[in-house]
C-alpha cells in the first residue's frame, strides 16, 4: 500500500478508542480547502513507509492501541487497501476507515468481508455544488451508494462536513439531509486557514462565527441522530 505517513498513537481520530493512524498519499478529489495537498496530489515527494514495517509495528503495539485509524489522501483508490486491512485484522486490532465516498465498490467490498468497524465518510456539500467544491466530476449518486453500504452493514459510523464558507451554507446542510435520509453521526468541522491549504484563495476565506455553525448543527440535527459541531 502507498503508505506515505504514520502517527504512532492518536485519541482523537477513533471516537472512544486509541489507535495508531496510516495516512495513505494520493486522492482522486482536489478539495480547494485541502489542508495537506502535497499528501494528496504529490504524494511522491513524501518518504515511502514500507508496508511491512508498519505492520510489524503494529504487531507490536497490540495491547497500547485498540486499533488502525486508516486515512488520506483517499485510502480507497489504493489497491493495495483491502489486502492491507486483511492483514490489520490478523493482528487483531479493530479498524476506522476515512473516505470521501467516491469508491462505493471499494468499501462496500471492505465492509462484506468484515475488515472495518467504523467507517467516517465525507460529505462535503449540495449535489449542486460538489464539482465547484471537488474541482472534479463526481456523481452524487456515488456518495449515496457508499453511504447506502455503510448503513446496511450495521458498522458504527459517521458522516463529515467541513463548513468552508460560501460552498457549504444551512440551505446546503438542509440539501445534503434531504438527499442522503437521515444519518446516525453528522460531524460539522469548523473551516482552518491557518494552514497552506490547496487553493490559496481559500485561505482568505473567514471562518463562519460559531452562533452561525450552531445553527447549521440546529438544522443537520433534523437529519440525524446527533450532530457535533469540530474544531470550535
Amino acid at each position: 500500500m502507498n503508505i506515505r505517513g504514520l502517527s504512532k498513537t492518536s485519541l482523537v481520530d477513533y471516537p472512544g478508542r486509541v489507535t495508531a493512524v496510516v495516512f495513505t498519499g494520493g486522492c482522486n478529489l482536489h478539495c480547494a480547502y485541502c489542508h495537506n495537498p502535497e499528501l494528496a496530489l504529490n504524494s511522491s515527494s513524501l518518504s515511502k513507509i514500507d508496508e511491512g514495517e508498519v505492520l510489524a509495528f503494529l504487531k507490536k503495539r497490540r495491547g497500547l492501541i485498540d486499533g488502525v485509524t486508516v486515512t488520506g489522501g483517499e485510502p480507497s483508490i489504493d489497491r493495495g487497501l483491502i489486502p492491507f486491512l486483511g492483514k490489520v485484522r490478523e493482528l487483531g486490532l479493530l479498524v476506522k476507515l476515512d473516505t470521501n465516498g467516491s469508491s462505493p465498490g471499494v468499501i462496500r467490498e471492505c465492509l462484506s468481508g468484515g475488515l472495518a468497524d467504523y467507517i467516517a465518510m465525507d460529505v462535503k456539500t449540495s449535489p449542486a455544488k460538489y464539482k465547484s467544491l471537488t474541482g472534479v466530476d463526481l456523481p452524487f449518486e456515488k456518495i449515496l451508494r457508499t453511504l447506502d453500504a455503510i448503513r446496511e452493514s450495521g458498522v458504527e459510523y459517521e458522516i463529515r462536513t467541513t463548513c468552508v464558507p460560501g460552498l457549504v451554507t444551512i440551505d446546503d446542510i438542509s440539501l445534503i439531509g434531504e438527499e442522503t435520509g437521515r444519518v446516525a453521526f453528522w460531524y460539522l468541522q469548523q473551516f482552518v486557514n491557518v494552514h497552506s491549504l490547496l487553493d490559496p484563495e481559500t485561505e482568505k476565506l473567514s471562518p463562519y462565527p460559531v452562533p452561525f455553525l450552531q445553527e447549521m448543527r440546529d438544522e443537520a440535527l433534523k437529519f440525524s441522530d446527533r450532530c457535533v459541531i469540530r474544531g470550535i
